[in-house]
């Protein structure tokens, strides 16, 4: 069946949107692969991938309409019953410029990768199988129902009520995954040695191919928001590449200010962390805004990372210091930077006073909290019934080997044998 009022061009446009999304989830993998310990990569990259099988089906199922159904609870919640399965949503929708079912599955992808990002708070030291269930959880009882606050427009209360801005996920992602991640990594505790052994990432390939795989994935996430082929997509696609630039820069300032050295390292996380920022607010800043946004967020995040070892507590991939940090300074900044030409409104440096300010600090401020508190209560739950942590020895030994009989890097030299000599077999 097909809908005339679907337009050829937004639906490539969102098909390709969608792909580029897609891609976000082996980039993360590479990106979260090459910063650990090469005893774990695969689990690393396994636990990534783990959760886009997990929440693309627990999506379809319940996901999408308990995050865009009909509002039910104040703006708290959507019906889980009116696109159950995607019941209803093979049909065209009348007026819609795109399939319906293209939506929920762009949609449904910023739910693989916010929820593929919480991985890396506890890397090192998770049960693999428990982790499949948590993704499953944590997408019905905590990314549904942000996803309705902000993305259901016109029903959600941050959206309908609040009138709080985020164009691309800065609260239902980046804020959401970050507090989810310091939650997670709070309740499992510390992996074995921190603080005392080297934890430096084993491959920096890896990482700046991820990081690369990232960004080019982030076109998608973020002009792929204004959900047409349209100037606001090429605004936003401006914006995101500015931010992420400046975000490089400014990271590698910071090293280089503090350690006498700018690096790989600190490249790919500084054009992350500017592209966190970027993402709620890509579509309300001119592309000067954006370079701010990205400076800002390079800055604070290059130092926020460090923060773990100053309180205690085990972000091992700095899911925290980047994206809860990075989500804030974008979402908060919005207040500060919007300005009418592209945003409607102005910020408080544009002559707009705080209104906007305050509403975008009680957007954060409560996704913040909520994610932290139920996502505390859900890790707790799993660690005390089933086990989320592996036991230490096996943590040790690498989680995989122990977890996936499996080994990333196989080290010895090809076609060697073994021979004798007076000493014995070597």
């Amino acid at each position: 069946m097909t809908n005339p009022g679907v337009a050829a061009g937004d639906t490539a446009w969102m098909l390709a949107a969608s792909a580029l999304v897609l891609l976000m989830v082996p980039g993360l993998a590479f990106f979260y692969g090459g910063m650990v310990r090469a005893k774990s990569v695969l689990n690393m990259m396994m636990m990534v991938f783990g959760a886009l099988a997990v929440v693309t089906v627990v999506w379809v199922l319940v996901g999408y309409s308990l995050a865009f159904g009909k509002d039910v609870g104040g703006g708290l919640i959507g019906d889980p019953t009116q696109f159950l399965a995607f019941k209803g949503m093979l049909d065209p929708v009348e007026g819609a410029s795109y399939p319906s079912t293209l939506f929920a599955m762009f949609q449904g992808l910023f739910g693989v990768v916010t929820v593929a990002l919480i991985a890396g708070a506890i890397a090192d030291r998770t049960r693999f199988g428990t982790w499949l269930i948590f993704c499953g959880i944590w997408t019905v009882v905590v990314y549904a129902p942000v996803a309705h606050w902000i993305f259901a427009a016109g029903s959600g209360w941050m959206t309908a009520k609040l009138h709080a801005l985020d164009f691309a996920g800065g609260t239902a992602v980046e804020i959401n995954s970050g507090a989810a991640g310091l939650a997670a990594a709070l309740v499992l505790g510390q992996r074995v040695g921190f603080g005392r052994d080297p934890m430096k990432p084993h491959n920096l390939t890896l990482v700046m191919i991820g990081a690369g795989l990232l960004w080019f994935g982030w076109f998608g996430f973020n002009s792929g928001s204004a959900l047409a082929a349209n100037n606001t997509a090429a605004i936003v696609f401006v914006n995101t590449l500015l931010a992420g630039c400046t975000g490089l820069l400014a990271w590698l300032g910071i090293e280089r200010w503090r350690d006498g050295h700018a690096t790989s390292f600190g490249a790919a996380s500084g054009a992350v962390g500017g592209l966190v920022a970027i993402t709620p607010a890509c579509g309300y800043v001119t592309p000067l805004g954006a370079m701010a946004v990205g400076l800002v967020a390079g800055t604070v995040c290059a130092l926020a990372v460090g923060l773990k070892y100053r309180f205690g507590y085990d972000d091992s991939l700095d899911v925290v210091g980047v994206h809860l940090v990075g989500g804030l300074v974008g979402t908060i900044l919005i207040g500060l930077l919007a300005e009418r030409r592209v945003a409607g409104l102005d910020g408080l440096f544009y002559g707009g006073g705080a209104d906007q300010l305050v509403k975008q600090l009680v957007a954060a401020g409560a996704a913040l909290a909520y994610s932290f508190v139920v996502t505390g209560l859900v890790v707790w739950l799993l660690e005390k019934t089933i086990g989320f942590r592996i036991d230490g020895e096996h943590e040790v030994a690498g989680v995989d080997l122990i977890i996936h009989a499996e080994a990333a890097y196989d080290l010895h030299v090809a076609g060697a044998r073994p021979h004798f000599s007076g000493s014995g077999l070597h």
